[in-house]
């Protein structure tokens, strides 16, 4: 029997090892692997990294929070797999541009690489990536990429340009980056529908 597989896409601070993939690996562990790698910094990269871990490794869904949302929409749309976007933020270059300079991760990679720099070549990939990001979005995909937005999220506003293209948003009252409590509470429910509905039969 294929094991059921879940790709967890986590934002641009932090890793697989990051509280929400710890919360959803906990959670479903007893009914399916969750995988959880840390994304590559560049996105063109990042894009490359997961439609080739999709390829290879079939998961059922995908689920993404904040850069991950971003990323997880382009290949979702893509490759056809359903998705739930956490607070998708789906201009990254306004992200960046606010953030020039270095930074470290907030959760340990396993590379063991933990500082990064913001510049403006990373700046204008995100652009070129950002500005083509809606081209494989087609109809039968509408009711098949989620959106869950927080209702305390200070940080990415993205809700009515998800709804040009999507049909299905959620919402729940936490900030950007969800709890562990939330991702078990909010996340997992909605997940578990989508692996139940009919097209991933």
């Amino acid at each position: 029997m294929m094991t059921t597989k879940i790709l967890f896409l986590h934002g641009f601070f932090a890793s697989g090892s990051c509280i929400p993939a710890q919360a959803l690996k906990l959670t479903f562990a007893s009914k399916a692997e969750v995988l959880t790698p840390d994304l590559p910094l560049h996105p063109r990269e990042a894009l490359a990294f997961i439609t080739e871990l999709c390829e290879h490794e079939l998961p059922i869904v995908l689920v993404g929070n904040s850069n991950g949302s971003f990323l997880a929409q382009i290949v979702a749309s893509r490759l056809r797999i359903p998705a739930l976007l956490g607070n998708p933020y789906f201009e990254m270059t306004r992200f960046l541009s606010e953030r020039i300079g270095e930074h470290e991760y907030k959760s340990p990679r396993a590379d063991g690489r933990q500082h990064f720099v913001i510049g403006q070549p990373l700046i204008n990939e995100f652009a070129e990536v950002q500005a083509h990001q809606w081209d494989d979005c087609r109809p039968e995909m509408t009711d098949r990429i989620w959106g869950l937005f927080g209702e305390n999220d200070h940080l990415a506003h993205f809700e009515l340009l998800f709804l040009q293209h999507y049909t299905h948003a959620y919402h729940f009252p936490g900030a950007h980056t969800p709890t562990a409590e939330e991702v078990q509470e909010y996340y997992v429910p909605l997940v578990e529908k989508l692996i139940q509905q009919p097209y991933n039969k």
